[in-house]
């Protein structure tokens, strides 16, 4: 028997792996993703589509977060994002502020607002600024 035939492969150099995440276009770990669902014990089979399409939502919110997170760090005239510039993304965006309601970010601290009732009245600081300010006498 000739040594080159092994297992029914023709003779060569032996094909570089192709991993399933370059398979399905995805920088998320597919491979480790359906080691998780099998380990986790979700259900007692995994199907192969699953872990890919799992890794694609994921990528999909990562990117989004990433790009929201450095939109509000460009705002705030900072190159790096913190922990805060990704709590002003999501609670600013309606979809990502729904799905992470019950979430709370570490360091993230809260939404600046003030309540209308705390706000000086408008009718008042209009009177007040008439009052101070001398009119000009007409030429």
């Amino acid at each position: 028997m000739d040594s080159s035939k092994k297992g029914g492969r023709k003779g060569g150099a032996k094909k570089k792996s192709v991993s399933k995440s370059t398979k399905a276009g995805l920088q998320f770990p597919v491979g480790r993703i359906s080691r998780y669902l099998k380990k986790g014990r979700y259900a007692k089979r995994v199907g192969t589509g699953a872990p890919v399409y799992l890794a694609a939502v994921m990528e999909y919110l990562a990117a989004e977060v990433l790009e929201l997170a450095g939109n509000a760090a460009r705002d705030n005239k900072k190159n790096r994002i913190i922990p805060r510039h990704v709590l002003l993304a999501v609670r600013n965006d309606e979809e990502l502020g729904k799905l992470l309601s019950g979430v709370t970010i570490a360091h993230g601290g809260v939404l600046p607002n003030i309540h209308q009732v705390l706000l000086p009245k408008k009718t008042a600081e209009k009177a007040a600024s008439e009052a101070k300010a001398p009119k000009s006498p007409k030429k």
